[in-house]
């Protein structure tokens, strides 16, 4: 099982109220709603491996020189030596550290990479995996790594971890008419505003997604458009033509790497008791986890 964490523990900073505080009035909202989306996972699919993906750099360099306004709505401040910080909410960003914390005292593998986003971690640990692999996220762009063959699916999250859409690619044909490999260039092509990526004017997920069942994928479609023989409708071949910039580059910001560095010593394995259960013990009464990180510890040692 692989985490999107940073996603995770978004959703449960908006999630949980941030009434939820440490003894000292801190908020730990995300750190305790992360926590439980950790113990009901594990309780409710019981993996044999678990990492927490992390983004070592959510907005990297070689993407942003791609497509320079990838990801730039978010940059609250520019960095000329590392990352760009990323805008986050105030009572958020306080609270990542204590889950790096956390999950390093619990003993649960946590990878991030330097100069890539989580999602480059998630698709080279599923890329080298040699069984099923359940992603964790919710980030429809990770979609493009199901893989019904090798058992790759992606547990989409619609109400809190109770309640999981399991995408595999009979519900991606159902739902966009694309497998896995065709999600990346539907989102190419739809583009993506909270992201920063363009698409193609005047073609959205419908659209896209007729197109590539009618070409195949994004080079067939590209074809079609410079081919004046082609079945393809004036205003769409311009608008096809007009963007070749964009798509000349953007497949490779938009697709997932999966051959990033990482450690082949990873220790994956889900842990049935905490590596260091004094500073375990130490941080939840320092931040007052109290029962999250009771259903936890019962969870992995159970």
């Amino acid at each position: 099982m692989l985490l999107d964490t940073a996603s995770l523990y978004f959703r449960a900073y908006f999630g949980v109220p941030d009434s939820v505080r440490a003894p000292d009035g801190t908020p730990v909202n995300a750190v305790r709603g992360l926590l439980d989306f950790i113990a009901r996972l594990v309780q409710d699919h019981r993996p044999d491996a678990l990492v927490a993906c992390m983004d070592a750099d959510w907005r990297p360099e070689w993407r942003v020189s791609l497509i320079p306004s990838y990801k730039a709505h978010r940059v609250a401040e520019e960095t000329e030596t590392g990352p760009d910080e990323e805008e986050v909410p105030d009572t958020l960003s306080p609270q990542v550290p204590v889950i790096e914390a956390v999950l390093d005292a619990l003993g649960i593998a946590r990878l991030g990479v330097q100069g890539y986003e989580a999602d480059d971690v998630i698709g080279t640990l599923a890329t080298r995996a040699h069984g099923p692999v359940d992603i964790v996220t919710g980030d429809r762009d990770l979609f493009q790594l199901v893989d019904d063959a090798r058992g790759i699916r992606v547990l989409y999250p619609l109400k809190g971890v109770g309640s999981l859409q399991v995408t595999d690619e009979a519900l991606l044909r159902e739902r966009y008419g694309v497998d896995g490999p065709g999600y990346a260039d539907l989102a190419t092509l739809r583009g993506d505003p909270s992201d920063g990526l363009p698409g193609v004017p005047g073609i959205g997920e419908k659209t896209a997604a007729k197109l590539l069942a009618a070409y195949g994928d994004l080079d067939g479609i590209r074809a079609a458009a410079a081919d004046p023989a082609s079945k393809i409708t004036p205003a769409q071949r311009r608008r096809l033509v007009e963007s070749a910039p964009y798509l000349d580059v953007a497949p490779a910001v938009v697709r997932v790497a999966r051959d990033i560095p990482v450690p082949e010593d990873l220790d994956e394995r889900l842990p049935d008791e905490p590596r260091d259960g004094e500073v375990l013990a130490a941080l939840g009464e320092r931040w007052g986890l109290g029962g999250s990180l009771d259903r936890v510890l019962h969870t992995l040692t159970g």
